[in-house]
């Protein structure tokens, strides 16, 4: 059963005094006594308006009072109370607190799987963390326990553990500084300090700095032409090095032997795109979905032996993210990849 508002009674009370009198009618009609029966039809149909009214204003006062009160709490749960301007009163409140407690319903089901999700992200973040660490924790472990089982004596065998003991331990804190960085840019607590830069200047500085891991590889750095002008953008330098640092070292692991990665500048109007191509491995298409997550990795025991920590894509996008622009990624497996990201070109004085 449901309330009705006072336009809807008259309505219905218009619609019961037809029906009623249209019965009269042919009463009146057929009848012989016609005269005698008009009294008692009329008092027939004035009791009945009567009751009609009565019952109608104790059940919606009833439910009213009963329903009222819920309607307000669902209500003024979703929407500051500065906003209720509609007449309770004039609503049909059955149908108003049906409706909203199937929307809190919807809204608290969302609510619960994605607490769910998060949960789920949460348990596997932290078991992908303790993985990272405890590799180079067991494996410093190993080399200290045998330095201190005799190997220390050994000149040439102490130097050379010590080495692969301090190259963990870099490790540790490579995935230490990379998780508190993307920390710092999901929180907003880090600040981009914007500045007009070379970005071919940049990212010739990123080849030096990588020269010594690429020649490893046998990987050539290089450009798709030669920029002999400045290509001037407006961001954060120090956050678009590490960007361009991670795209390479990803791009140097995943390559080829005696491969390539070759950097491109195009002029998009507003914005510069900068391309990352290499002639590696490539990456699987249900993978490209997840390779910016955190600690992901196409192939782990791969990756691994690079000595990555997972998470430099994760910078990436979140770099990219911080400054408003967006990163694209192209790929077919045994051809190579393309890392294509936007930077605001600087404006001209």
């Amino acid at each position: 059963m449901m309330t009705s508002s006072p336009k809807q009674m008259a309505v219905n009370i218009s619609l019961i005094s037809a029906f009623i009198s249209a019965v009269v009618l042919l009463l009146l009609f057929f009848s012989d006594q016609a005269t005698e029966l008009l009294p008692v039809i009329f008092g027939i149909l004035f009791i009945f308006i009567a009751v009609y009214i009565v019952v109608y204003y104790m059940l919606n006062s009833f439910i009213f009072e009963k329903i009222n009160p819920i309607y307000k709490t669902i209500h003024q749960k979703n929407i500051p109370e500065k906003d209720l301007r509609r007449d309770l009163e004039e609503k049909d409140i059955i149908r108003e607190v049906n409706d909203e407690v199937i929307n809190w319903a919807r809204n608290k089901t969302r609510e619960i799987a994605q607490l769910k999700q998060m949960a789920r992200y949460r348990k596997e973040f932290l078991g992908n963390v303790s993985h990272e660490l405890k590799t180079p924790i067991f494996t410093i472990q190993g080399y200290v326990l045998t330095l201190l089982d005799g190997a220390i004596d050994d000149p040439e065998i102490n130097k050379k553990y010590l080495k692969k003991a301090e190259k963990n331990i870099n490790r540790m804190i490579s995935i230490v500084e990379d998780l508190e960085a993307i920390t710092k840019l999901e929180s907003g607590e880090l600040t981009l300090n914007y500045e007009t830069f070379d970005i071919v200047s940049l990212m010739k500085d990123v080849f030096e700095t990588q020269e010594l891991k690429a020649k490893e590889k046998d990987t050539r750095l290089t450009f798709d032409s030669k920029y002999d002008k400045p290509i001037k953008v407006y961001a954060d330098k120090e956050r678009i090095f590490q960007l361009a640092s991670n795209l390479i070292v990803n791009s140097i692991n995943y390559g080829k032997n005696n491969g390539k990665t070759t950097v491109s500048f195009m002029d998009m109007g507003d914005n510069i795109l900068i391309e990352v191509t290499d002639n590696g491995l490539g990456i699987e298409q249900k993978d490209i979905p997840r390779i910016f997550e955190r600690f992901y990795r196409v192939d782990k025991s791969r990756s691994r032996e690079q000595g990555g920590t997972g998470l430099g894509l994760a910078i990436v996008k979140h770099v990219i993210e911080a400054h408003n622009q967006t990163i694209n990624v192209r790929s077919t497996p045994g051809k190579g990849s393309s890392f294509a990201f936007t930077l605001s070109k600087a404006k001209k004085k």
